[in-house]
């Protein structure tokens, strides 16, 4: 990790950018700009009030590293989508631990334990911590775990929930009884249209990713990314489409959406040779996720020492 969180999101090696910029999950374009002007005046170096010039480095440190790449990913709507696409695909995954996760907030247990109205609970929750959220520099990290707990759980509640709606059977309208007939087989017919149909979907998929890795072998990313996205939406758990998507971002430099989907890819299809292609080029870039926690001494008070080793 580039920074010391373990709880939340963070907890699964993905950066929670809406708690970073403290906006809930369902915040739109122009909250989460009114939200990142008001934290870019607190810690920008014409405005930052911090006492020492120690203070004033890390003020920049922290906008620079942590809230404009937060912000630089929720503020167009392309990257949002895709980003929450993920986190919903991560709640989904996680519902079923629900019952045994464990949570370190009062925060999170209240959302957990509500029997109200959901949406209600979780924003009435994180209004205090957003406002405090940026006070005080020393309390940036404890503050930003807070609110990605509220996330996390927020997201394994709302995805459970939707799994469980479309796993409920419609109920059906008794047939009015008819005179016996024949029992035609749960027909033939059927049962083969249905295999067509799932043959000529992995077909596709399998042709789309073939093209989109024409198209980054000609290094035209941007179309490969287009191809990759629209794969994603049929089949939001396909490892090497994840990783394939994580190398296009790569090479364009676009190191926070890659690193999103290269984690993803990892988690589904460890072993897909692309995936482990994407990882080894995605250390190369950022070599430092590959080193122990242990090598990482911080140097002063509270997180302070955070971003003082040179990269």
């Amino acid at each position: 990790m580039s920074f010391p969180i373990e709880q939340g999101l963070f907890k699964y090696d993905i950066t929670d950018h809406y708690a970073i910029l403290g906006v809930p999950i369902n915040a739109d374009s122009r909250q989460i700009r009114q939200r990142y002007l008001k934290i870019a005046y607190i810690l920008h170096p014409d405005t930052f009030h911090g006492k020492t010039e120690q203070e004033q480095k890390l003020a920049t440190k922290i906008l620079s590293k942590l809230v404009n790449p937060a912000y630089e990913t929720l503020s167009k709507d392309r990257y949002r989508q895709e980003y929450k696409l993920v986190l919903s695909q991560m709640g989904q995954n996680l519902a079923d631990e629900l019952s045994s996760i464990t949570i370190a907030t009062d925060e999170a247990q209240k959302l957990l334990q509500t029997s109200q109205d959901r949406e209600l609970t979780y924003h009435r929750l994180l209004g205090p911590l957003v406002n405090q959220q940026y006070d005080n520099l020393d309390d940036v990290f404890v503050i930003t775990a807070q609110i990605s707990e509220l996330n996390l759980i927020y997201l394994m509640l709302s995805q459970g929930e939707k799994v469980k709606q479309k796993a409920k059977p419609k109920p059906q309208p008794k047939p009015e009884p008819k005179p016996k007939a024949k029992k035609s087989s749960p027909s033939k017919q059927e049962k083969t249209k249905e295999e067509t149909r799932k043959s000529d979907n992995k077909s596709g998929i399998k042709n789309a990713l073939k093209r989109a890795e024409q198209d980054m072998e000609r290094n035209n990313l941007s179309q490969a990314i287009v191809e990759l996205r629209e794969i994603l939406k049929q089949d939001p758990n396909n490892g090497k489409c994840h990783g394939l998507l994580g190398l296009a971002y790569l090479k364009q430099e676009q190191l926070t959406m890659a690193k999103i989907h290269i984690n993803k890819a990892r988690k589904v299809s460890p072993q897909d040779p692309i995936v482990i292609k994407a990882k080894l080029a995605l250390d190369k870039v950022l070599p430092e996720s590959g080193q122990s926690k242990s090598s990482d001494k911080p140097q002063g008070r509270g997180f302070f020492g955070l971003f003082g080793r040179k990269k």
